[in-house]
């Protein structure tokens, strides 16, 4: 079962939701594979080879957990973003925007 929001995880002994989602989002390969499910459904094997042909081992365990979290369902299509999980895709799409724009006033900083 996934951790939610009032259970302890790494570094949190209170589990409060913002420590529970960086547990999870910390999680190698989660962040990935939310990324590239951002354009839509994808079968099993396409992500793995999205994720760079990923241990299937790996991607079976953090589908799971993205599954039992609300953030990815999965129909006949295959895997894709829930309602929760496109709303989790516009945020880490905000921290993206940030993210560059960070990358390139260090690069300007260091010229």
């Amino acid at each position: 079962m996934a951790k939610r929001p009032g259970t302890p995880v790494r570094g949190s002994a209170s589990g409060r939701p913002i420590m529970v989602l960086l547990d999870v989002l910390g999680q190698r390969w989660t962040l990935r594979i939310l990324w590239e499910l951002r354009d839509g459904t994808a079968t099993f094997r396409a992500l793995r080879t999205r994720c760079d042909d990923l241990s299937p081992t790996v991607l079976n365990t953090r589908l799971k957990t993205l599954r039992d979290l609300g953030f990815v369902g999965l129909d006949d299509g295959g895997y894709s973003l829930t309602e929760k999980g496109r709303e989790l895709g516009q945020r880490l799409g905000e921290l993206d925007v940030w993210a560059r724009d960070w990358a390139r006033t260090t690069r300007d900083q260091a010229e």
